[in-house]
């Protein structure tokens, strides 16, 4: 929902040439995933309810195969979230919330961020610096798992979860293909990570 085709451009200016899955017959040749998306939790599990993807997406998760989410396809990832009724795809444990109020910030949050670093990922490998990058978004993912945060970004008092990580799965709350040349840097580690055969962090 809603960001497909400037996912697709960002990838196509690194040289990478993304297929469209709109069914499970698609999934045949792919050897990773992007999920991305932008709107409301519940619409978006109705159109992957609709396409007969979610046993398969939840499948490719378990199976610990590369898929990167961004933006709303970071939450969709989570089991539940306030925003809605439908259950998640549950790759990560914890929930989706919205945004607390009262922290001198505007909701949606929307803007450019740093990156604070949590845990190692193939986007933000250790001795890297933490780059700014840019946000649109109402709700925040909560792990239950600490090792799962990946990265956070200050919101008012506090932080929010920027990138979430597990095994070979990992979500962007932000947009990394609206950040810039920042952006690109992220995306072409995670091409450069599934050319190496997407290993495992040590």
């Amino acid at each position: 929902m809603g960001n497909l085709h400037s996912v697709s451009m960002c990838f196509g200016r690194l040289g990478q040439t993304l297929t469209p899955v709109r069914a499970p017959d698609d999934l045949e040749h792919c050897d990773a995933l992007i999920l991305p998306g932008v709107g409301a939790f519940d619409p978006a599990m109705e159109q992957l309810r609709n396409t007969g993807l979610i046993p398969h997406l939840r499948e490719w998760g378990q199976h610990d195969r590369p898929l990167l989410g961004i933006c709303l396809g970071l939450q969709l990832l989570f089991e539940r979230s306030e925003e809605g009724d439908s259950q998640g795809l549950g790759l990560f444990k914890g929930s989706v919330s919205r945004l607390p109020s009262g922290q001198g910030e505007r909701i949606p949050h929307m803007g450019w961020g740093k990156l604070e670093q949590r845990h190692l990922s193939p986007l933000l490998p250790a001795g890297e610096d933490t780059p700014w990058v840019y946000f649109v978004h109402s709700f925040a993912a909560h792990p239950d798992l600490e090792r799962d945060r990946a990265a956070d970004v200050s919101f008012g008092s506090g932080v929010a979860t920027a990138m979430v990580w597990h095994g070979r799965v990992g979500a962007c709350q932000f947009h990394p293909e609206k950040s810039g040349p920042a952006g690109a840097v992220l995306l072409q580690r995670w091409l450069m990570w599934l050319q190496a055969g997407a290993p495992l962090a040590a």
